[in-house]
């Protein structure tokens, strides 16, 4: 789209308010910057633009039923909106996401808001017709579409509501990314001071962003370490793995355990937090190929690191190939419930934490 066009047709998103290189200082917000303990799924149906749902009341009653918090709802800006017209947003799309969200309400689930596609950048194919690192129109496009979602939300409190603007930034240097960052938080803010927002962290979300401490904002980081594990079979991974164990080559030269994993993963994190930075763990799970009893052990580890720091986390997925619910792994003795097969001896595992 032009840019002078694009800037005529801003709906409020003003040129200084969307380039200025500083952010605008918000009041406190209604959650301290130490995040809440936030324990769920995340839920996948606005995940890809070519499989574009409504998010399911069920999964929100099931959710809190279980014991749990917390649902991140990771979504493609295609679904109401397309890379040549990114002004143009569905209304009805749009009501969808507000009815998530009132099922959040209703069921005291939190609901954070991720872009995963977000206008000049996914972690996934097919790239992005501009590039959101390098080009002032996708940044604009991209600040435009959160100070969209700030104004309509700005009435439902930060308890109820949080943003994560970016997921998985990678092949981008800290100071770009934080610039990024800080111009789409800026946007936000002119419109809502006191919404919570959380970046992810670098590299794939594995980094924490030591150059974005002073912005007032959360950082969620990932579980999925080391992927021999995580990731053993998964088709989007080309590697040639062993079936792995936990610990994973206990005899050998990489071996990797709990101490590991809390010293070279979550170490580095807990520094952030140390310098008053909410950490919580947006994505993490273990694919459907990794043996049940591997993927529970490995779990387990994860979950005592996390509560050990007070850090919550967002299981990838509910329904799926890594979830609770539908996972089709082939070593489970599946419970029939309400339609779906549960892996009850996951459940329980992610209930004692």
């Amino acid at each position: 789209m032009e840019r002078r066009k694009f800037l005529q047709l801003g709906v409020g998103l003003t040129v200084a308010g969307i380039l200025a290189p500083t952010f605008v200082k918000s009041s406190p917000l209604a959650v301290p910057n130490k995040l809440p303990l936030w324990r769920g799924f995340n839920l996948l149906e606005k995940f890809n633009g070519d499989h574009n749902q409504p998010f399911q009341k069920t999964d929100f009653q099931m959710m809190a039923k279980w014991g749990f918090n917390f649902a991140r709802l990771p979504m493609s800006y295609h679904c109401w909106s397309k890379p040549d017209n990114w002004l143009q947003m569905d209304e009805n799309v749009l009501k969808e996401i507000d009815q998530a969200i009132e099922y959040g309400i209703k069921y005291k689930i939190h609901v954070n808001l991720n872009l995963h596609r977000i206008p000049g950048y996914c972690v996934n194919p097919p790239n992005e017709p501009l590039n959101l690192w390098k080009d002032d129109q996708a940044l604009e496009a991209a600040a435009f579409h959160w100070q969209t979602f700030a104004k309509r939300y700005k009435r439902i409190n930060s308890k109820k509501l949080s943003f994560d603007l970016i997921n998985e930034p990678s092949n981008v240097e800290e100071p770009d990314y934080v610039r990024v960052v800080t111009r789409i938080v800026n946007a936000i803010r002119q419109e809502d001071p006191d919404r919570l927002i959380v970046i992810d962290g670098l590299h794939y979300g594995t980094k924490p962003v030591f150059g974005a401490a002073d912005l007032n904002v959360g950082q969620s980081t990932r579980g999925y370490g080391p992927m021999q594990v995580s990731h053993y079979k998964a088709s989007w991974v080309k590697a040639d793995w062993n079936v792995p164990t936990w610990p994973l080559n206990p005899d050998g030269n990489d071996k990797w355990d709990k101490d590991r994993l809390k010293r070279d993963i979550f170490d580095p994190w807990k520094s952030l937090m140390d310098q008053g930075v909410g950490v919580h763990v947006g994505e993490w799970g273990a694919y459907q190929h990794t043996p049940h009893d591997v993927s529970l052990s490995w779990m387990k580890d994860n979950l005592e690191i996390w509560k050990e720091n007070g850090w919550g986390w967002s299981l990838w997925n509910l329904r799926g190939s890594f979830g609770i619910l539908d996972s089709e792994r082939q070593d489970v003795a599946y419970e029939d419930y309400n339609g779906h097969k549960l892996d009850r001896k996951m459940l329980e595992l992610l209930q004692q934490y």
